[in-house]
């Protein structure tokens, strides 16, 4: 995966804000509840900390998967496979900014079994009220079925290494932390600018347009595997 897959992550993190405002907007709204003051500062970044986390570990895990899948025999197609995935998924997203909603629901229903035996364990850290509580309670969150994040740890399958592919969704994360650490308190005016249809259009094309851009590749790698 080249390096303007990392841009590429952040742009959808960040542009699909409103979407993960509405996966956690509750539990955010909660947070703003849990302590008075500046105190809420330190849950927030506490929370977005662990989810983000979460993120980079499994953007870790993928990146080893994906490294190790290529001692297999037969690497190549192995390479191509997971290449035409990241590449895909990265379509799917620009598709998803341009405002195909559908493009990443499949992707969703993936993680519902891992997510119904993790969100139990949520209730141990509501409501959160001081750090040793929200970090945790991200940390579990982290986990919660998004197709924006499942579609980011396809990229980060072609990472090559662990340490790639967590720094991969760890710029997904990043991109992501603006709407959820500002939700309720200059959410609205941010919404009001992500929202913009130039704004989405563009950004849609710059994902959609870096997925292009790699199925190229992709052709051209196969082509040269045919010689």
């Amino acid at each position: 995966m080249p390096d303007s897959g990392y841009l590429a992550l952040f742009l959808v993190g960040l542009l699909g804000g409103t979407h993960c405002v509405g996966m956690c907007g509750g539990i955010v709204g909660a947070l703003s509840l849990g302590a008075p003051g500046s105190g809420r500062w330190s849950l927030h970044l506490a929370y977005n900390g662990g989810r983000i986390a979460s993120y980079a570990l499994a953007g870790t895990l993928a990146g080893a998967l994906g490294a190790a899948s290529l001692g297999f025999d037969g690497v190549a197609p192995v390479r191509l496979t997971l290449y035409l995935l990241a590449n895909l998924m990265l379509i799917a997203l620009g598709l998803y900014l341009l405002g195909a909603t559908r493009a990443l629901a499949l992707t969703e229903r993936a993680g519902q079994v891992l997510w119904q035996r993790l969100q139990p364990l949520t209730r141990r850290f509501l409501p959160a009220r001081s750090v040793a509580q929200a970090f945790p309670l991200g940390l579990l969150w982290g986990w919660l079925p998004c197709g924006l994040v499942y579609s980011a740890l396809a990229t980060a399958l072609t990472a090559g290494s662990p340490g790639r592919g967590a720094a991969l969704m760890l710029a997904f994360g990043l991109g992501t932390l603006p709407n959820l650490l500002l939700a309720g308190i200059v959410l609205a005016r941010l919404n009001e600018f992500v929202r913009r249809p130039v704004v989405r259009l563009l950004s849609g094309a710059l994902v959609l347009g870096f997925g292009l851009y790699g199925l190229l590749g992709w052709f051209r790698l196969l082509a040269l595997e045919g010689k």
